[in-house]
């Protein structure tokens, strides 16, 4: 359940978005906020000026959050963002550690508003050469 206090908040990141969007990017924004609503950082997305298709707001502030935030720190801290986390976001935010994310727009909501990404699915095959990469990977998650 989202407060006033998450509304203001999620106002900020629309409002990054908006400014994503006058530069020339998809208008995708997001900020980080500590438990007492003081913001940490904010960004925006730079998906066409920075020429990088990875240059969402989401995985740009998980990434800071990963660097700059101890694990409590980031494991209290709220991302706000326009719009949902795509699937390559929402896995590095969960890496990086924070466990709440409010947003404004659904990604079936999204959908709506610009039907298809043009994107075909990637076919993935696998796994194989079990036993090689198994001998690669075993032992490190002790």
């Amino acid at each position: 359940m989202t407060t006033p206090d998450d509304h203001t908040l999620l106002r900020r990141a629309i409002a990054l978005a908006a400014k994503a969007k006058e530069g020339g990017d998809p208008p995708f924004g997001s900020l980080l906020a500590a438990p007492d609503g003081t913001v940490l950082a904010e960004e925006h997305n730079t998906t066409l000026t920075d020429r990088d298709v990875t240059a969402h707001p989401e995985l740009k502030l998980a990434r800071w959050a990963a660097r700059e935030l101890d694990a409590e720190t980031a494991a209290r801290t709220t991302m706000y963002t326009s719009c949902q986390p795509c699937g390559m976001c929402e896995a590095v935010i969960q890496r990086a550690g924070l466990r709440r994310v409010v947003y404004a727009l659904s990604n079936e909501q999204l959908l709506d508003i610009r039907p298809g990404s043009g994107q075909p699915p990637v076919p993935q095959e696998g796994p194989a050469l079990l036993d090689e990469v198994r001998a690669v990977v075993e032992g490190y998650y002790r």
